[in-house]
């Protein structure tokens, strides 16, 4: 079974990470995942500058990316003022975030889960009347950092309600990295559930290290797409210890050692790690790959 992966480094990548790219910076990633095979790709954000610096420059970055029509760039946005931005500036895709606890939204996003739920409403509605993809990301669906365990009933009553805007995708977030294999199956049990036939997509991070189990986990219940950064940079800067985004590279050894062929070259996913990692000074990613290397030999490209 093929699994798509979404490149999610130019944003939520990017996002959590102290130095500020500059714009090229940031469009040569876009396009150096798109030369390793990336064909979705979460691009930036329309969010407040003040809130979250490095995405200030969406609209400049959405006006240079290498524009194919095989590739969807996907703009993050969480009211009407965002999804105006990312219309105008000519996104592919928009995504939505709703957190399941109500400490967590309101520290995240300044409101409260209601009226996040009902802000993902009217941005899905009008979305799709401009004839763009719309998904809606559930948030901490593994557990809160400041209210703990989410119980999947929580998550499966959550998305019920999402899906009354008829989402082409739900994506489930393991926002702090603290799932486990079990945890997965039975959130994606309860969100199959409440949500028959709407297309499931994964957001793991590796905090614990159990990132690549539970995308692993997530594909044996079914779900075809997952989320992934080059070196595994990134993380939610509103939720405390919430580092390491599950890295392309690895997920991509995972997939394509266990059957599950991706599109991706690995080669050029290693090179595109070891790049953004020079851009951000950093000698040292958490992605193991560049450091451990293929097996058996080098990757022999796409699979």
């Amino acid at each position: 079974m093929a699994v798509e992966v979404v490149e999610v480094s130019p944003r939520d990548g990017l996002q959590n990470e102290p130095e500020i790219l500059s714009t090229e910076s940031k469009v040569a990633l876009i396009q150096r995942c798109v030369e390793a095979g990336a064909r979705r790709i979460e691009a930036v954000s329309f969010v407040r500058a003040d809130r979250v610096p490095q995405m200030a420059d969406a609209e400049a970055v959405m006006a240079a990316v290498p524009r194919r029509d095989d590739v969807s760039y996907i703009g993050l946005v969480l009211n009407r003022r965002g999804l105006d931005r990312a219309l105008a500036a000519g996104v592919d895709e928009v995504n939505c975030v709703v957190v399941t606890t109500e400490t967590f939204s309101r520290r995240n996003q300044g409101a409260s889960v209601d009226e996040m739920v009902r802000a993902w409403s009217d941005i899905a509605r009008d979305a799709h009347a401009a004839g763009v993809r719309v998904s809606v990301t559930v948030a901490a669906a593994f557990g809160c950092p400041f209210e703990g365990d989410v119980s999947p009933a929580t998550v499966g009553e959550l998305v019920r309600r999402l899906t009354d805007a008829e989402p082409d995708e739900i994506a489930l977030a393991d926002t702090i990295g603290v799932g486990v294999p079990a945890q997965v199956r039975q959130v994606v049990a309860a969100v199959r559930a409440a949500a028959p036939g709407v297309s499931l997509r994964a957001h793991f991070h590796d905090t614990r290290n159990t990132g690549i189990a539970n995308a692993l986990a997530a594909v044996e219940a079914g779900v075809t797409v997952l989320d992934a950064s080059v070196g595994g940079i990134g993380g939610c800067p509103f939720a405390p210890a919430a580092t390491g985004n599950v890295a392309t590279e690895d997920l991509t050894y995972a997939l394509h050692r266990s059957g599950h062929p991706t599109g991706l070259d690995p080669r050029k996913v290693i090179e595109t790690a070891a790049w953004i990692g020079e851009q951000l000074g950093r000698t040292r990613l958490p992605a193991a790959l560049g450091r451990a290397g293929w097996f058996p030999g080098d990757p022999d490209g796409r699979s």
